[in-house]
């Protein structure tokens, strides 16, 4: 009797451990297309931001009201850095990640619409 009972007991282990590698498969899978459409999304927002032409002006005036409390109102870098030579330190795909994911800390991430972020792309070309 202990070995049908060793059985039984062999084959629920077994069960369970399937169940739960289903349970994990399931997830991470979840994650994965989570993930893949999350960087579908912001390659379509950073693909679209680059298509259009900005305005350096327009640029300028974002910057003054987004951006001046940590990089100083000529961009020389209070709490943020210098960003006079950002666009020959990092390409324009990396910049748009910076201001709309935050990447660094303390910066904050920021919700811009294309033709704002090509706004102030143009504006961070145009500092010397």
């Amino acid at each position: 009797m202990t070995t049908s009972s060793s059985s039984a007991a062999e084959k629920n282990l077994i069960m369970k451990f399937w169940k739960w590698s289903f349970i994990i498969f399931v997830l991470l899978l979840t994650f994965g297309v989570l993930f893949y459409l999350n960087q579908e999304e912001n390659n379509t927002y950073i693909l679209k931001t680059l298509e259009l032409s900005g305005s350096a002006k327009v640029g300028d005036t974002l910057f003054k009201m987004n951006c001046v409390g940590c990089h100083g109102i000529s961009a020389r870098g209070l709490v943020g850095p210098d960003l006079h030579a950002i666009t020959q330190r990092l390409n324009d795909t990396e910049i748009i990640k910076q201001v709309t994911e935050g990447l660094t800390p303390p910066m904050p991430s920021f919700e811009i619409d294309p033709q704002n972020m090509s706004n102030l792309l143009t504006y961070l070309h145009s500092l010397k």
